[in-house]
């Protein structure tokens, strides 16, 4: 049977999150009854997300230098591959600048890469605290969140440099990317909400997840440009939620081109979407996750 826990009252209200017991009570899914509580007690433990962020940076060696330093060359060393193999393959590239371009799209591809990643694990890996502690649980994923962040500042420099270097000079278009990369973390974290919550569920969503990002990055303007597109995959930018994204900032960072507003609008409706499904999602199942893991 699944229930939710029914804690204490104190003199300021109802906390459930500080009570001294648990009662199991059946419930129908839905959200917390108590919002203004939950919304309080999740700024109350910020401190609580940070440093669990913390600690997995460093589960992840991102303390070290070794860490952080992998955390770059990885994506760079595959940018590299995927640079050989376009160019054995396609007998040169024809896009412009196409290292950087590759790079940037690899780089930027990262962001919702890493948080679907950390953020799928972030409560089955959290299970004694989860079955043994009363928090709100909405902060496992929102911390694996954070730590995708804290992987990507490195990179930013790294990217600028190689960008400087490959002939690509500064240009006001690279102030669009600061909102782009925030769009693209509000879908991320929807996403992570959305995994996160599939996985207490269905234990194989992990499996299939590599293979599912893996056609989710060929389906992005990364390996090749909008232009190469052929009329009749017209339909992957429909129904490529990153589609305009990844192609915005690539224009932007590469080309000096400012996204158009049709861009904006859709990315930001598609981010906007993303986070409000995964938060209802992962809410209205949050006080089952107890007795499912």
């Amino acid at each position: 049977m699944t229930g939710t826990a029914v804690g204490t009252k104190d003199s300021a209200g109802d906390d459930e999150f500080n009570s001294n017991f648990h009662v199991y009570e059946p419930y129908k899914a839905g959200l917390p009854p108590h919002m203004g509580a939950y919304v309080r007690e999740l700024w109350r433990r910020r401190e609580f997300l940070r440093e669990m962020a913390t600690s997995t940076a460093r589960a992840n060696q991102q303390d070290t230098w070794v860490g952080r330093l992998w955390s770059i060359l990885d994506p760079l060393f595959m940018s590299v591959v995927y640079y050989l193999l376009v160019l054995i393959l396609a007998r040169g590239a024809a896009i412009p600048n196409f290292f950087i371009y590759l790079v940037g799209g690899l780089f930027f591809f990262e962001i919702l890469q890493n948080c679907t990643k950390y953020g799928a694990k972030s409560v089955q890996s959290a299970g004694k605290m989860v079955t043994n502690t009363s928090f709100p649980k909405l902060l496992l994923p929102l911390s694996a969140v954070r730590t995708s962040i804290s992987e990507l500042l490195p990179a930013i420099g790294v990217l600028i440099v190689l960008a400087l270097a490959t002939g690509v000079r500064p240009h006001w278009s690279w102030i669009a990317c600061i909102p782009l990369v925030a769009i693209m973390l509000v879908f991320s974290t929807g996403m992570a909400l959305m995994l996160a919550t599939a996985q207490v569920y269905f234990r194989d969503t992990r499996q299939f997840m590599p293979y599912f990002m893996r056609l989710w990055f060929y389906a992005c303007p990364i390996l090749w440009s909008v232009s190469q597109l052929p009329e009749r995959f017209d339909w992957i930018r429909i129904v490529n939620p990153v589609f305009d994204l990844v192609a915005s900032f690539s224009a932007a960072f590469v080309y000096g081109s400012w996204p158009a507003g049709q861009a904006w609008i859709v990315s930001s409706i598609w981010a906007l979407a993303s986070l409000a499904v995964g938060l209802y999602v992962f809410l209205t199942r949050e006080r089952d996750f107890a007795v499912r893991i």
